[in-house]
């Protein structure tokens, strides 16, 4: 099958509409991070860069340490850029851009968000870390697509009836990560949570500027929904995206969360920078 040209979008220089990416940018153990800024906080640690390029949010550095190829990618906010950044990664390494065609020998990624995140237990501490082993997504971005029965339902249907869900609202979905990846970076500092995954930061958040949220006790059910002694953890706005895709296309995918916040006990860290810093860090070494 070929791929159409509105299909798959190509630039005039072979790379990739929204990423700016040739396949040979790329490595096969890549990072993300939503803030752009943040790219460089983590290739800095790198011992040589080949690769840095740019195009709106989306920012890639590829490079060396000790020995291993590392790309790291900004996927700026929110799922929506996740269905982007995944798709577009995957296209680079499964498919022909000389042809427009589907390769025949499948590459699987492994894929590492490296973010910040919101407690809502009050016994997560700040500046801590956070493994999301399972997430639940809001944003629905799951049920754009046709797929195999990867997610779920019964913590789903649950979590449903625990918060009365609003029908009017997308269907919540439950995905975990690879556990192959997520052993690791496994380590007795890490905690192992249940992110939800928001499809923003105020209202969806049940944060209240001049607008009041649809449903201000929201916050309260989360942090009480509890199935086969699972609690929620923390909240955030990619990892449910980048775990559907990522196991849809035959990806690996792992969330490190880095806890800047907890909104049960309303603290902020006063050290993020530094906090995200040791995040890197651990991240790094762990893949190098």
């Amino acid at each position: 099958m070929q791929l159409k040209p509105a299909e798959l979008i190509i630039n005039e220089d072979g790379s990739i509409y929204h990423l700016n990416l040739l396949p040979e940018d790329i490595a096969t153990t890549i990072i993300t991070v939503g803030d752009p800024d943040r790219v460089h906080q983590v290739s800095r640690h790198f011992d040589t860069i080949e690769v840095r390029k740019g195009k709106r949010e989306f920012h890639t550095h590829t490079g060396r340490l000790n020995g291993k190829r590392i790309s790291v990618i900004s996927t700026g906010i929110g799922t929506d850029n996740i269905d982007i950044v995944l798709n577009e990664l995957d296209a680079l390494v499964n498919i022909d851009f000389d042809t427009r065609a589907l390769k025949e020998k499948h590459t699987s990624l492994n894929i590492i968000r490296i973010g910040t995140s919101g407690a809502i237990q009050p016994d997560i501490p700040i500046d801590s870390f956070l493994i999301s082993k399972y997430s639940i997504g809001f944003d629905g971005l799951l049920h754009f697509y046709e797929h195999d029965e990867i997610n779920h339902s019964k913590i789903e249907d649950e979590f449903i009836a625990h918060t009365g869900w609003s029908s009017e609202k997308a269907r919540p979905y439950v995905l975990s990560y690879s556990e192959k990846l997520g052993a690791l970076f496994s380590d007795n500092r890490i905690r192992l949570g249940f992110t939800a995954t928001n499809t923003g930061f105020y209202g969806p958040q049940q944060r209240q500027l001049r607008i009041k949220p649809s449903q201000m006790e929201l916050m309260e059910k989360l942090s009480s929904f509890n199935y086969n002694d699972i609690q929620l953890t923390n909240l955030e706005m990619e990892t449910s995206g980048i775990y559907a895709l990522a196991q849809m296309l035959g990806h690996q995918a792992v969330s490190l969360n880095c806890i800047l916040a907890n909104r049960s006990t309303g603290e902020f860290s006063t050290t993020p920078t530094e906090s995200v810093d040791k995040l890197i860090e651990f991240c790094l070494k762990r893949l190098a």
